[in-house]
């Protein structure tokens, strides 16, 4: 619990044992926070930032509100701020993070990975085209309310969208190479197209995360995050069967051959 110093006015810990004249005590919010994991968007793109401290250490921005000490029932309601608190203790702040950790997770410049198609970057229409991803795990080293927290992100689920209109997924499998004698076969995360054309294709990688606060155990993200890699362009194109009676040494002016008029 948090008092203020009668000298100088400042919020300080109460200190077990010890008798203070204010008839109030206090206790800080994170500046934004609604409660529970929800903060106030709007709130968040104009709140302090707190770096610089007394001894160069990031702080956090906080308000603080007060309540009448000893009183059953007592509501707390605010009392000033929102201002720069530097001397937040790391266990005061877990559950901070926790509540916030979701939300940074999704702001991390994740990389969904690439798509790969084979053939490409021409298939043709009617034919099986082969997709696959190529994702990793990573990780992220970020700081929230001056704690250092380690970030590992893996990939665990996958969705196409094949620019024609189909979506496959979300599934848990990124597919995988053919080697080209097996170009065309039907994959689990193949596309065969009904039309001619430019298509854009499109990956979203579902990630799940850990985290850790200042070296110690890793703990589970709640929730996941979806990140979508850049559009891959594929083109489309139609194919055609003729059957001749000669070849270009018989015909040297049949349709297909070097020199044949077009």
């Amino acid at each position: 619990m948090w008092v203020t110093n009668p000298d100088t006015g400042e919020f300080i810990r109460a200190e077990p044992g010890t008798v203070y004249t204010d008839p109030n005590e206090y206790k800080y919010e994170l500046q934004c926070h609604l409660g529970g994991g929800d903060f106030d968007t709007p709130c968040l793109a104009r709140q302090l930032e707190c770096k610089d401290g007394p001894d160069g250490e990031e702080g956090i921005p906080v308000t603080w509100l007060s309540r009448p000490r000893g009183v059953p029932g007592a509501v707390w309601a605010h009392h000033s701020g929102p201002t720069c608190l530097f001397d937040a203790r790391p266990e005061d702040l877990l559950p901070r993070i926790a509540a916030d950790i979701q939300r940074e997770f999704q702001s991390l410049p994740v990389n969904a990975g690439t798509v790969v198609a084979q053939p490409s970057p021409h298939t043709l229409r009617g034919a099986e085209t082969n997709f696959y991803a190529e994702a990793a795990e990573q990780q992220f080293d970020v700081t929230m309310f001056g704690q250092q927290v380690h970030i590992v992100a893996t990939p665990v689920q996958y969705t196409w969208d094949y620019g024609d209109g189909t979506v496959f997924g979300p599934q848990p499998s990124m597919g995988g190479a053919l080697p080209q004698d097996r170009w065309g076969e039907k994959t689990r995360t193949s596309h065969a197209y009904g039309a001619t054309g430019d298509f854009q294709v499109v990956l979203t990688t579902t990630f799940q995360g850990t985290y850790s606060v200042n070296a110690g155990p890793p703990l589970p993200i709640p929730g996941q995050g979806q990140f979508t890699a850049p559009p891959q362009t594929i083109s489309v194109w139609r194919s055609l069967t003729r059957n001749y009676a000669d070849d270009c040494n018989a015909n040297s002016q049949g349709q297909g051959c070097p020199g044949a008029a077009r």
